[in-house]
């Protein structure tokens, strides 16, 4: 009895240990890449020039969620990296727009800005940056608390807000100056650049892709999943005559923004990578006792893109090179770490609408929505119903803000108020819905773009009455694109995990972008974040 119950003991204690062996693995790096305005159809639309080491890693060796989307509206970029990496939403994160009206203020502020903190490289209107208006934690924070801060993580952008919300509360965050082309901190992370960021900036790498001439990869007419390269919906360089092939940078440098130029090529992916492996050799990520994260966040297709309209030839060739740039990335981690000894996921913030005049010319219903005009008539409609008074305060991110002082100290009924301009929008050209912040607060809305408001409306920081566009109704202008809604064509956005613990697969279930938090705390056994809503994907776990 005693020789049946030792031997049950030594099969249960090795049976223990190899449970605990297996738990104890655990990727040696995790990376985040998150690709600034990607549609999840660029994937395959542009699959048959894709090499098979870049983006098909992920379509044919990864898990891949074909129905992934934004559950929120507005679908902007500071929003978007905030929801990725914390598992939430803007009502709960309060990352509600890039920048958003505060009445107690009296002005607009910007998402990662810190009046608190200084620049570290770079120059002084680039620095005051931050994650101090992200309300949660993040799956980068929640890596460092689980290894008493043992993992390194790492945040990379050419956008400030792509670099400080994913880096997290208690990560690094660098991000690139447009006025001296160095890459660059803030006070909140470092009180100087570490050694590796300055050796970097020595290298003058925006120099070199600023003296390029950004050329097609193949020949322009053969881009056939594009429209013809010199067209009328996109919007040239400044000192160029028109929106096509080839871009001489050093002649367009100078009017162009400087060295902010590199962002609005493929050249700026290129500048990130470059930056990504110097933080991987300088920070030794990877080659530590516990997991490091790094998370880039490509920022340039989001500028290509706004300027060409994600029909043109010009982001057709950008994916096609960041293709190629990626398969060499990922053949140096496999190198550097091992194959299989790194997790990979890929997203985007947002994805992108059509160009609304490209949509009008092909009889498809679009338009521009004026919100100057809009605000000009809000406040004549206010005048005329409730007297004299500066009633509006504010109109941005499709949001109306009400001047609640104004109202209580004439001892008008706010929410009535809230109603007749709800009322009176639905007016507007290309106007389709209004919802009142009373309604936002007071009900709970399960479906459609009602529920996609909620989800984007914070108590604190949101309007009094919401707008809600017609389908491909944009504001802005007659040439080059934008983003910001509900709909499909801005939430349809790649979803896909690689490497570490993934196995090949694919769903065509619904799954959004506070999901990929989750999905990873369940791989890497860690909390989830603080203000999680999302849920962890059961077909990449293989449940």
């Amino acid at each position: 009895m005693k020789r049946f119950v030792f031997s049950l003991l030594v099969v249960f204690s090795l049976g223990t240990s190899v449970f605990a062996q297996q738990a104890a693995k655990k990727p040696k790096l995790v990376v985040g890449i998150i690709v600034d305005q990607m549609r999840q159809e660029y994937l395959y639309r542009f699959a048959d020039r894709f090499g098979e080491g870049g983006f098909k890693r992920f379509t044919q060796q990864g898990f891949m969620l074909t129905n992934g989307h934004y559950n929120y509206i507005p679908t902007y970029t500071g929003p978007g990296h905030a929801s990725v990496y914390t598992g939430a939403t803007p009502a709960t994160h309060g990352v509600i727009a890039n920048n958003w009206y505060v009445p107690s203020l009296k002005k607009m502020i910007y998402c990662a800005e810190d009046s608190l903190v200084s620049y570290v490289g770079g120059t002084a209107e680039n620095g005051k940056i931050s994650p101090r208006n992200l309300l949660t934690t993040t799956i980068t924070d929640e890596l460092r608390l689980s290894t008493g801060k043992r993992s390194k993580v790492v945040g990379i952008a050419i956008k400030d807000r792509g670099a400080s919300f994913p880096a997290g509360h208690m990560g690094d965050a660098y991000w690139y100056d447009d006025v001296n082309g160095d890459w660059m901190t803030s006070t909140y992370y470092h009180q100087t650049l570490p050694a590796w960021v300055a050796n970097f900036n020595s290298k003058k790498r925006p120099d070199h892709y600023l003296s390029q001439t950004w050329k097609s990869l193949f020949p322009v007419e053969t881009y056939k999943n594009s429209l013809p390269d010199h067209n009328d919906f996109e919007s040239p360089f400044i000192g160029k005559d028109s929106p096509s092939f080839p871009y001489d940078l050093a002649s367009l440098k100078a009017s162009n923004g400087g060295y902010g130029l590199v962002a609005s090529t493929p050249f700026g992916n290129s500048l990130t990578l470059d930056f990504a492996y110097a933080a991987l050799e300088g920070e030794k990520l990877g080659q530590g006792t516990a997991t490091d994260f790094l998370a880039i966040s490509f920022s340039s297709p989001d500028y290509i893109g706004h300027r060409f309209g994600p029909s043109s030839v010009e982001v057709e060739d950008n994916y096609l090179r960041l293709d190629r740039e990626l398969a060499q990335f990922f053949s140096y981690l496999d190198q550097k770490l091992g194959k299989g000894e790194y997790l990979v996921f890929i997203s985007a913030d947002h994805a992108v609408a059509d160009v609304p005049q490209y949509m009008i010319s092909e009889g498809i219903p679009a338009g521009n929505f004026n919100s100057g005009m809009a605000q000009g008539q809000l406040k004549g409609f206010a005048l005329a119903n409730y007297g004299e008074g500066d009633w509006i305060l504010n109109f941005s991110n499709e949001q109306v803000f009400l001047n609640h002082g104004l109202i209580q100290e004439k001892k008008l009924n706010l929410e009535q108020m809230q109603r007749d301009i709800a009322q009176f929008v639905l007016g507007f050209a290309g106007v389709k819905e209004a919802y009142t912040a009373a309604d936002l607060r007071r009900q709970e809305f399960t479906q459609s773009r009602a529920h996609l408001l909620q989800m984007g409306y914070n108590h604190k920081a949101s309007g009094d009455v919401l707008l809600v566009l017609e389908p491909a109704w944009l504001v802005g202008g007659k040439r080059g694109t934008t983003h910001g809604s509900g709909y499909s064509y801005d939430t349809h956005v790649p979803i896909a995990f690689y490497g570490w613990g993934i196995k090949a697969g694919k769903s065509s279930a619904y799954a959004t972008v506070a999901d990929i938090a989750p999905t990873l705390a369940t791989l890497l056994q860690i909390r989830t974040p603080n203000g999680t809503t999302g849920q962890p994907i059961q077909a990449v776990l293989g449940n």
